[in-house]
């Protein structure tokens, strides 16, 4: 038995079968499934990376003339099946975020979007960053400005910025938090593929550090994330943006603050020392976020404790596979936000996604960027107050109270 060659099909082999059957329970374990299968399940392909020089080894040693070396060459052919398998299941993003659009912006979204702002669904993948390069985020065309500080909290009141070299005038801005369980993460380490493509399209993209448990709870990260959204507000057009173009966005518990971000515009509570800033935003974006409570608090610690009519456009991108934030969390926040926002709410559900997919180029995600990209432009034309148009537009009854509870 060649076991040089059996340790890495192995390997390879049984992420592979976690990314295909994750494991949920116990979270320790769903925790464990999740950090083994983060990279295979999103790039695929790194796994015939792994699997092929081993392979060629193997023959060049002549251990596939053995019975154990034909058995390991077998086994390592259905582990290639199972990354085929991966794949496939990434390339549903397509219909998945096409049907996402339709349902939530209404059939004839495309003809309501402005087609000089809707290039997204119509670009093709960067099949070649994918394929060789899923790991480099950054683009010549594109500069980062690093440690611009929005608070007075020191290196956790950071924010980089990230625009084009031709610095357009008039571009919308993205303000996206990472995640991290609200104890851990930094500003540069998550969605980037999503913020670099934006910012090489003209748009100016922001990403920031907040404070971490233990040291504040919430309502203080919001707090930040407010505080972030005066800072580009205020400091829009010095870099080309329009101030009026805000888009939150948020990863895992960045997604938490980002979403009630959106729903608490102007709520003096959450803006202690900025009570008169604008800190509305024009949509807001949800990239595997956590949308329940916050640790042991109450309902004023959720989105859904703060749904209203008059609620901004939302994306919400969530994977069925994620170990973390099992989606059935935060489908509540969804239906309980349509049917009271008198805006669309797009929800995909993304085939075999796990937490965290958006930290690499791959099929899936940039198949998404491809929507986001869409779903901004269709807010950008100003297709929002169309809500006649869309299903259940009609919004709700519910009044104002409901949107600004505070307690149980």
């Amino acid at each position: 038995m060649p076991v040089g060659y059996l340790i890495p099909v192995l390997f390879v082999g049984s992420v592979t079968l976690l990314a295909i059957r994750p494991v949920r329970r116990p979270e320790s374990l769903g925790l464990v499934s999740f950090l083994l299968t983060l990279l295979i399940n999103e790039v695929p392909i790194v796994g015939l990376y792994l699997l092929l020089p081993a392979t060629a080894l193997a023959f060049a040693q002549g251990d596939i003339g053995t019975p154990g070396g034909r058995a390991v060459l077998g086994l390592a052919v259905l582990v290639v099946v199972g990354l085929a398998t991966i794949a496939r299941r990434a390339m549903l993003a397509g219909p998945v975020v096409e049907r996402a659009l339709a349902e939530g912006l209404g059939a004839g979204w495309r003809s309501e979007t402005d087609p000089a702002l809707s290039a997204g669904l119509r670009r093709g993948l960067p099949l070649g960053r994918i394929v060789f390069l899923p790991f480099l985020t950054r683009r010549r065309d594109v500069t980062h400005v690093k440690n611009l500080s929005y608070g007075d909290a020191g290196k956790r009141n950071l924010l980089d910025l990230y625009c084009h070299r031709s610095r357009p005038s008039g571009a919308p801005i993205l303000i996206h938090l990472h995640g991290g369980h609200y104890s851990m993460g930094r500003k540069d380490s998550q969605a980037l593929p999503l913020i670099y493509r934006l910012a090489s399209q003209g748009w100016v993209c922001i990403s920031a550090n907040y404070r971490l448990r233990p040291a504040v709870q919430h309502p203080e990260h919001l707090i930040d994330y407010k505080r972030v959204i005066a800072w580009a507000r205020e400091h829009a057009e010095e870099y080309g943006a329009d101030p009026a173009m805000i888009f939150a966005s948020g990863t895992s518990a960045g997604g938490h603050m980002a979403s009630i971000a959106g729903l608490t515009a102007d709520d003096p509570d959450l803006q202690p020392g900025f009570e008169d800033v604008d800190t509305s935003v024009a949509g807001v974006i949800i990239l595997n976020g956590y949308l329940g409570r916050y640790f042991g608090q109450g309902p004023e610690s959720s989105p859904l404790g703060h749904v209203r009519p008059d609620a901004p456009p939302y994306l919400i991108a969530h994977g069925d596979h994620d170990t973390l934030v099992p989606p059935e969390v935060n489908r509540p926040f969804v239906e309980g936000l349509r049917r009271v926002s008198r805006n669309p709410v797009v929800y995909a559900e993304l085939p075999g996604a796990q937490h965290g997919f958006d930290l690499y180029h791959s099929v899936r995600f940039e198949t998404l960027i491809n929507g986001i990209e869409a779903f901004a432009a269709w807010v950008r034309t100003g297709s929002a107050g169309r809500t006649g148009s869309r299903p259940g537009g009609s919004g709700s009854s519910a009044g104002p109270e409901v949107s600004r509870r505070r307690g149980p």
